[in-house]
């Protein structure tokens, strides 16, 4: 099964951005900078996704992302599905902090159980064929909407989602051009696909660090950067 070991942002500042990441989120590998000049306008059609157990640590991300820098896009609130907010980080990364319980159940930690990347596509279904040709294999499909495939212990999470429907949750416009910014690194290979996100092999991991909170997770699978 392939599978996501991280995603490079491009970026104008790399330290900045690195900064940014480890004041809102904390320290971590998954999600790394990358110097790029690359012009780009509007929506860079992909998210990223970060998933934590209840409605507290949605609000401590959030916060911590606001007072780094970020701008929010939708505050953070309750919805049928759960409750959860979405902020645009400095370098225009739109991040999406969410939980599937309503309830909290605990005290609020900065944990980050989960990082999905959503790209948003044209085509759900023809996307969904290229990625499991090249080894993804999916783990939820609703037709041409949404399509999420597997990742294993401390992979980012790869999903696919509609460019215009991935854009209205995002709250913001679909419209976009230039690049995406946006490099996936990981054991599917080096290529680009239907609608232009570059892949390339992934790099040995480095060794595990504490998460926010002080815990540790196998490949540092449980932080956000």
């Amino acid at each position: 099964m392939a599978s996501i070991a991280s995603v490079i942002l491009e970026v104008a500042d790399p330290a900045a951005a690195d900064r940014f990441h480890t004041t809102a989120f904390g320290p971590g590998g998954q999600v790394r900078p990358r110097a790029s000049e690359a012009p780009t306008t509007g929506f860079r059609g992909f998210t990223l996704s970060l998933v934590v157990s209840r409605p507290a640590g949605v609000d401590a991300l959030v916060g911590a992302a606001v007072d780094a820098g970020a701008t929010t896009l939708k505050p953070a609130a309750g919805s049928l599905w759960g409750y959860g907010g979405v902020v645009r980080a400095p370098d225009g990364t739109v991040w999406q902090i969410a939980s599937s319980s309503k309830k909290d159940t605990g005290p609020a930690t900065r944990r980050i159980d989960e990082i999905v990347l959503l790209l948003g596509v044209e085509d759900v279904r023809a996307s969904k064929r290229f990625y499991a040709d090249r080894g993804l294999a999916v783990a939820k499909s609703f037709g041409g909407k949404y399509v999420e495939f597997a990742a294993g212990p401390g992979a980012v999470k790869p999903a696919l989602y509609k460019r215009r429907g991935l854009a209205k949750v995002a709250g913001v416009s679909p419209d976009g051009t230039g690049s995406h910014r946006l490099v996936v690194a990981g054991d599917a290979g080096a290529f680009t696909e239907p609608d232009g996100f570059a892949w390339e092999t992934a790099a040995p991991e480095p060794a595990d660090r504490p998460t926010a909170d002080g815990a540790r997770s196998p490949a540092e699978g449980r932080s956000a950067t």
